[in-house]
């Protein structure tokens, strides 16, 4: 990486201070001095952190670091839901709202902090009636309803696994997933609701569990009416299960190293990697992020538009808003139906103070113009969140000033789903600049290096790394602990993120995207390997690469390069079966939006495909070296 970037111009020239209130009544008021606290004493740091909420036992040690592996709060032991649950249904906190839900239509419901604990208790109990154990994995395939967010916490509370799976996942992709992960169990809904529309879940899931041998029991919450009939030797009713049981079901105790859930996440070779989280450091880092970078306060309406199906759902929707004890807003709506003011008419309803979206959203609504957002009363907003991929300076300026009327920060945050908290940003108070995603948060050491470690210049473009752990790191790839040690041997004594990135002089860091092979599609990372194996798994395609697109839109769109078999020629039928073909294999978050037919693709003289020669002709740009190009 030598490629200089001009951030002054970028970064420093327009940059915004928000009101002085903001910083003085923030959770983080001086951020260089907590961040110097942090780097004197990071353990004495986090153990504090870490002593806002229960545990059955302290831990012995904050932080055992064996490089490259962690264990955090060594011996203690807790329940992340008692943190999530009781301790707010049990206090002052009980009548306060946990969740609101809208569904699609005049359909909402709500729960307070007591009823979300005891709908918790019950399901718990549910689950342990039908066998469900101790360290059992539990597949979760449902649409964005309370239930999805009651399984979870459900799992947690009697010590079994879950791995969520996002609902826009085809068959193919979820199959991979249960086998993978060994699920005994799967929770699932009938149907999901997008558009006015029912989409057929457990349609998918009848397909994916065909060929599922630990698969033992299928519950299925029906949403429909007349409700559909289940195969009684395997499926079970969502709410029949918790007929006769009783309320109170105490929380297993968990080590702090015990698991807690399994999330997929697409690689850059091979198959999607099942990350492995656990139960403390977890808990202590989507807590602490979850306060100080929302700022988050007593009376906040709290609306965060992604899925449990992805970690930004799991941290920032379950787990960090719970523990925090605020009020969570979900829904099944999409941002344009029925009409463009969705969002926004939510936005007024629900009085929403923070919001937090994704870049392809935002840039949604810009396409849209501002008469949409002008059209509602977005007054009740206090802060405005960025996550999935970098926001860009134009999107950064239409957000602030047409969504929050330059009244509102903006906290961009970059983390990932093995990091699972966020790792850099700009903290509600200190001066935002349109690009730059900010700093390193106190408890986390980033830095932009080059390929062996050494700090770059700054406005010289390098890899961005993380040098320190943090507790809610990951702790493996399950089942490929190589591709685990792969992130912390890439560049010596480094996590390395996967990213691309520059710093300006005051140590903002602008985050260009991915370098590997991993594309971010609205906010989606699709990994090329998963996009090319479903091409090839077609009969008439002998091999196929996948390459991203910038996008306005989109951020990145996927082209496909498909060279075909004997005896079968391109045609634009055959175009749209293939991306047909991804649809049904992987979902429609997965589907090319574009197929070349070719008769042979760059390689290297050991046969890897060189992607980047690809999207350098594709782009019109210099392929740079390709002395390692077979021909």
């Amino acid at each position: 990486m030598a490629e200089k970037f001009d951030v002054k111009s970028i970064g420093q020239e327009s940059s915004y201070s928000p009101d002085p209130s903001y910083k003085q009544n923030a959770w983080v008021r001086d951020y260089n001095w907590t961040y110097r606290e942090f780097l004197s004493n990071p353990d004495e740091f986090w153990g504090n952190v870490a002593r806002e909420l229960e545990w059955y036992k302290p831990w012995d040690k904050v932080r055992d670091w064996n490089y490259p592996y962690a264990k955090w709060f060594v011996n203690g032991k807790l329940n992340i839901t008692y943190n999530c649950l009781d301790r707010h249904a049990l206090g002052k906190n009980r009548n306060k709202i946990a969740l609101i839900w809208r569904g699609e239509g005049e359909a909402g419901r709500f729960y307070t902090y007591n009823q979300l604990y005891k709908a918790v208790m019950r399901f718990a109990n549910g689950l342990k009636k039908i066998g469900v154990k101790r360290g059992d994995c539990v597949c979760i395939y449902m649409p964005l309803v309370p239930e999805q967010i009651i399984a979870m916490l459900a799992c947690a509370r009697i010590g079994a696994i879950h791995n969520v799976v996002f609902a826009g996942f085809g068959a193919g992709a979820l199959n991979f997933r249960m086998n993978d992960a060994e699920a005994k169990f799967v929770i699932t809904a009938d149907v999901g609701m997008r558009r006015g529309k029912a989409l057929p879940l457990k349609i998918i899931v009848d397909e994916a569990i065909t060929n599922a041998p630990s698969v033992e029991r299928v519950i299925v919450l029906r949403r429909q009416e007349p409700p559909i009939e289940l195969h009684q030797e395997i499926e079970v009713d969502f709410n029949e299960i918790m007929e006769g049981v009783e309320v109170d079901c105490k929380p297993e105790v968990m080590d702090a190293e015990d698991l807690l859930f399994y999330l997929y996440t697409s690689g850059s070779t091979g198959a999607p990697k099942g990350v492995v989280h656990t139960c403390g450091g977890y808990m202590v880092g989507v807590y602490h992020t979850m306060k100080c970078v929302f700022d988050l306060k007593e009376d906040d309406i709290y609306w965060c538009t992604a899925d449990p199906g992805w970690i930004t759902g799991h941290s920032y929707i379950v787990y960090g808003p719970l523990c925090a004890g605020a009020t969570v807003f979900i829904t099944e709506r999409t941002p344009d139906f029925p009409d463009p003011g969705a969002w926004w008419r939510l936005i007024e309803e629900q009085c929403i103070t923070i919001f937090y979206t994704a870049p392809t959203a935002i840039r949604m609504f810009m396409k849209l113009g501002e008469e949409w957002p002008n059209k509602y009363d977005l007054s009740s907003l206090r802060i405005l969140g960025s996550v999935g991929e970098p926001l860009n300076p134009e999107a950064f300026e239409w957000h602030y000033q047409v969504i929050g009327k330059t009244r509102c920060p903006i906290v961009d945050t970059w983390w990932q789903t093995e990091a699972g908290m966020h790792m850099i940003t700009t903290l509600v108070g200190e001066p935002m600049k349109p690009g730059f995603a900010g700093k390193a948060i106190p408890g986390v050491v980033a830095d932009v290096v080059d390929k062996n470690g050494r700090p770059v210049q700054t406005g010289q473009g390098g890899f961005l790394v993380i040098k320190e752990p943090w507790p809610s790191m990951f702790r493996t790839v399950l089942k490929n602990d190589e591709r685990y040690r792969k992130y912390w041997f890439t560049i010596p004594n480094t996590y390395t993120a996967g990213d691309l990135a520059v710093k300006d002089t005051d140590g903002y860091i602008m985050v260009l995207g991915r370098a590997d092979d991993v594309i971010i599609v609205a906010g989606h990372n699709i990994g090329t390997a998963e996009v090319e194996s479903a091409l090839v798994s077609h009969r008439a395609v002998a091999e196929a690469a996948a390459i991203g697109k910038p996008d306005p839109l989109k951020g990145n769109i996927l082209k496909a390069f498909v060279i075909l078999r004997v005896g079968h020629t391109p045609s634009d039928k055959l175009r749209s079966e293939l991306i047909h073909h991804v649809r049904m294999t992987l979902g429609p978050i997965a589907m090319p939006s574009e197929i070349e037919f070719v008769d042979s693709l760059p390689k290297t003289r050991s046969g890897k495909i060189m992607r980047r020669v690809l999207k350098a002709k594709e782009l019109g740009i210099d392929p740079g070296d390709i002395s390692t190009l077979e021909d």
